[in-house]
């Protein structure tokens, strides 16, 4: 293993630790997804599961989590999310709790495989209000173990500022605090509920043209749900980004803690990769941009 822990992670690996942990799958193919992530390393296992484990300390947490409150939240939501079969156990060099859930089948978002964006905006709205309104009781309050989404965005403020000091006049900084600004002065007041904690087109499954499942529950959590409005910017645009609005109906100090979420990731993104990857960096200036001309 790396120091992140991702460079040790491979087919072999989960091969190991399915004959070791599982021996009624061993002889079941494994092969990685088309699409991984950076929190986790994922593989299908035979035709109907998934292996998904954390690829460093910071994202181990999030096993047992989903693990406990994904069978408690799956028959309540209306699109399926990840249903966990077993829980691995650290071995053979890999030293964090790993998961096998079902397969979903599906692509990740993207506008060429939407047949109506409209109408995916809709859907995904009505997923988030339906998670909001489960019962929190007990549920696991927003802190480290969500990287506190969930929680107030001033958590990260003076990772916030010293972003829009590194990029200097390449953006327009007093404007962009003006937004973060605008967030921490909406504090929210409501009950703490749940919320999905990442949600982003790698995380929004498309099947037959439309959104057919909610992956990646990781950082979920109860607390604020402002911090899943960044789809809002990060995705949505023009007329679906209204639909959006719309459909999700918060309110305007809700609206403004989602903004502020989002031009935090973006501005760090934006700060890191400016002079390295000049296509995710005029991504993340757009949706600096579009924030900024909000106000």
């Amino acid at each position: 293993m790396t120091e992140d822990g991702r460079g040790g992670i491979d087919v072999a690996l989960v091969k190991r630790l399915i004959a070791a942990q599982f021996p009624q799958w061993t002889d079941l193919p494994v092969r990685p997804v088309k699409v991984d992530g950076w929190d986790n390393r994922t593989y299908h296992l035979g035709d109907d599961m998934s292996v998904r484990l954390p690829s460093a300390k910071w994202y181990a947490a999030a096993v047992e989590k989903e693990q406990r409150w994904l069978p408690v939240l799956a028959p309540q939501l209306p699109l399926p999310v990840p249903a966990p079969i077993a829980q691995g156990q650290p071995g053979l060099g890999y030293p964090y709790h790993w998961s096998i859930n079902r397969w979903l089948p599906g692509e990740t978002a993207a506008h060429d495989r939407i047949s109506d964006v409209n109408e995916f905006a809709t859907n995904l709205a009505d997923f988030l209000i339906t998670l909001r309104k489960i019962d929190s009781n007990g549920g696991p309050i927003a802190g480290e173990h969500s990287f506190y989404r969930g929680a107030s965005p001033a958590h990260y403020d003076s990772e916030t500022r010293a972003a829009v000091a590194s990029l200097g006049d390449r953006i327009d900084g007093a404007r962009a605090l003006k937004v973060w600004e605008a967030a921490l002065a909406a504090p929210y007041n409501g009950p703490p509920v749940w919320f999905h904690g990442d949600v982003a087109y790698g995380n929004l499954l498309v099947e037959n043209g439309r959104l057919s499942a909610v992956i990646d529950f990781g950082t979920s959590g109860v607390g604020d749900p402002a911090c899943d409005l960044a789809i809002t910017w990060t995705f949505f645009r023009g007329e679906s980004r209204e639909t959006f609005r719309r459909a999700i109906a918060v309110d305007d100090g809700m609206w403004a803690r989602g903004r502020g979420w989002t031009i935090w990731k973006s501005l760090i993104v934006l700060a890191d990769q400016i002079d390295t990857d000049p296509e995710g960096a005029a991504e993340n200036r757009r949706i600096i941009d579009d924030l900024i001309a909000e106000l």
